[in-house]
């Protein structure tokens, strides 16, 4: 029963949507005070009902689960859930920016875009391409044809450009009149192709306690009240967690094997490859479509599938072939120099039935302790008497929590949804093994607090310092190196001389940094000089320019055109994506889904 409860689940979250939802929140039930009409938002006095955002997540989820082919975790569905609530407000926002703007749809302006600007997924269409290509006089007699009005064809086209149509008159409001002068361009072209090499000394601060100790909670506070910004972090979890894992065992790798080899079998005997692939392959993506992998050169897969692929003549199918996804058939239907189309059968190496059995009853019982001991100690009782070990994990707000590089599914998630310290989580599932968390703390992001923040205001605090007490030192050899050379006041400080490779404005430079005023201060220096102490967060530079190559101009001239081009549409993005942000930012926004989510919860406990 366990083993197929992510798919139960699955089952009754959509009938709890479409269904039990509906009374539940209607309040007849008298248990939440979760409605109908309840706003799970208000964007500038306009409400956006629970219902609606639930049901259009809810089809955000199924077409995301459809593409991965699996069940999502908690922390993928809240990502879901975060794209759509974004979504929904922006639709917002755009549709009050059309009525500020007086932008309108006409019917003509719909027939008018429906027959000569067709939407991607009608150009795809494969009942509309000719050779290969798009076929617009076949597209038209399709709009013509009764079954495109009977099919819905024509309403899904209507209600594309009544979105569409407003929303690219609006970017051509805002992204209208930009000009690019020749002098833009060639700074550009310089930015990107000037180069420089450099020898430098670095002075960079060391661990000083007693300085650390001298800083007052006053110099702290002042400073924090300065750099406010700096500190802004996402939401901050502590959560204890124990892990049940799946383990698959030599016996549960060679049973997989066998029955690999036994499609192989089933294959070499007549049966077609891709109604194996069908029925058997875990990669349902490919296997939907026959197994197919599509057509490509070297670079696609993984070393043990790639060097298995290329050793296959046409129309061959391999041995088994283990990767860390599974065991694979894989077939070769065609190639073409390096470039191959691929066909192939993945079986997921998982536990035997056995072997699951006897997770799914520990599982299980992790389940009943937990549920039958007092909540902040729900977690240690029953990993206690299981023997499960308890780990620690710090998870960030709308992002999965890691331990020890591996991914802790859906606890993240679950902390961020409502729950409160010292609350134990129900058991979470995927396929590496079941979970149950207990948040321990929690810290809200958003505007940040001194005393969440402090150790790191100190640190802050103490690096400003230690190079303050840099800066007469780095500028008393950079005065010598004037009069003398770099490597001559290095010594004088017993300090050392380094050497870059050549750079340009964008590149890392090891030793220096990226984006920082030393390299700007190598591109300011005549070659040969030694400049002033250029200081950034993490040092103070004393640098010498070695060497410089300037930009080609004959190069720059015969690529202006497409580098202008290119320039206009980038500026026109920067300008319509901050003014996206603009209308975003300054709109009120009162985001009310963790309030009905604590809400729902109390409901239930």
């Amino acid at each position: 029963m366990r083993g197929a409860a992510k798919y139960i689940w699955l089952f009754i979250v959509v009938a709890f949507v479409g269904g039990f939802l509906l009374v539940e929140t209607s309040g007849l039930l008298g248990r939440t005070p979760v409605t109908p009409t309840t706003a799970v938002a208000i964007v500038n006095r306009h409400e956006i009902l629970y219902n609606d955002y639930v049901q259009q997540y809810q089809n955000d989820l199924q077409n995301e689960q459809q593409r991965e082919g699996r069940t999502l975790t908690e922390d993928e569905v809240r990502r879901v859930q975060n794209a759509t609530f974004d979504r929904m407000i922006m639709d917002v926002l755009l549709q009050q920016e059309y009525e500020r703007r007086g932008i309108v749809v006409t019917n003509d302006e719909i027939k008018e875009y429906a027959q000569f600007a067709p939407p991607p997924w009608i150009q795809q269409s494969p009942d509309l391409q000719t050779d290969g290509k798009f076929d617009l006089q076949k597209y038209r007699r399709f709009l013509a044809s009764s079954y495109a009005r009977q099919s819905g064809v024509l309403a899904a086209l209507e209600q594309y450009y009544r979105a569409e149509i407003p929303r690219r008159k609006l970017l051509e409001q805002i992204g209208g009149g930009i000009y690019v002068t020749d002098a833009e361009l060639w700074r550009i072209w310089q930015d990107q192709h000037d180069s420089a090499q450099v020898s430098f000394v670095a002075f960079r601060p060391q661990n000083d306690t007693a300085l650390a100790r001298s800083i007052s909670d006053a110099d702290l506070r002042d400073y924090f009240d300065k750099h406010k910004e700096e500190f802004r972090r996402p939401g901050r979890a502590v959560l204890s967690v124990g892990q049940i894992p799946r383990v698959v065992t030599p016996a549960d790798s060679a049973a997989v094997r066998d029955h690999a080899i036994a499609l192989r079998n089933e294959i070499m005997s007549g049966a077609k490859f891709e109604d194996v692939a069908k029925r058997e392959s875990a990669d349902t993506v490919s296997g939907q479509n026959g197994g197919d992998l599509g057509r490509g050169g070297k670079g696609r897969f993984v070393a043990p599938f790639e060097q298995a692929a290329y050793g296959l003549k046409v129309g061959e199918i391999s041995q088994p072939v283990l990767t860390q996804f599974g065991y694979h058939l894989i077939k070769l239907d065609d190639r073409k120099g390096d470039t191959l189309a691929l066909r192939h059968i993945l079986l997921r190496v998982q536990p035997s039935d056995s072997n699951q059995a006897r997770i799914d009853h520990q599982a299980d019982e992790l389940s009943r302790l937990a549920a039958s001991s007092e909540q902040g100690a729900k977690l240690d009782t029953a990993a206690r008497k299981l023997g499960i070990k308890v780990f620690k994990v710090v998870a960030f707000e709308d992002e999965p929590a890691t331990h020890e590089g591996r991914t802790v599914p859906s606890v993240s998630a679950w902390a961020f949804g409502g729950a409160h310290a010292g609350e134990t989580s129900e058991l979470f599932d995927d396929e590496s093994g079941y979970y149950l968390a207990r948040l321990d703390t929690l810290v809200s992001g958003g505007e940040p607090n001194f005393d969440a923040v402090k150790g790191e205001v100190r640190q802050a605090v103490v690096s400003s310092r230690a190079l303050d007490r840099l800066a007469p030192k780095a500028q008393q050899l950079a005065s010598v190196a004037a009069k003398s050379t770099l490597e001559t006041a290095a010594a004088q400080q017993k300090s050392d001389v380094q050497h870059s490779p050549m750079f340009t404005r964008g590149t890392f430079v090891p030793g220096i940094g990226q984006f920082n005023e030393a390299v700007g201060t190598a591109f300011g220096l005549p070659v040969g000089a030694v400049g002033a102490p250029a200081r950034t967060s993490e040092a103070i530079f004393v640098l010498r320019v070695d060497k410089r190559v300037q930009a080609d101009s004959a190069a720059w001239v015969k690529q202006t055109a497409q580098q202008r081009q290119y320039r206009l549409q980038q500026l026109q993005q920067q300008r319509v994506q901050m003014y996206l942000q603009d209308i975003r930012q300054s709109a009120k926004v009162d985001d009310r889904r963790k309030q009905i989510m604590a809400s729902m919860r109390r409901a239930e406990s």
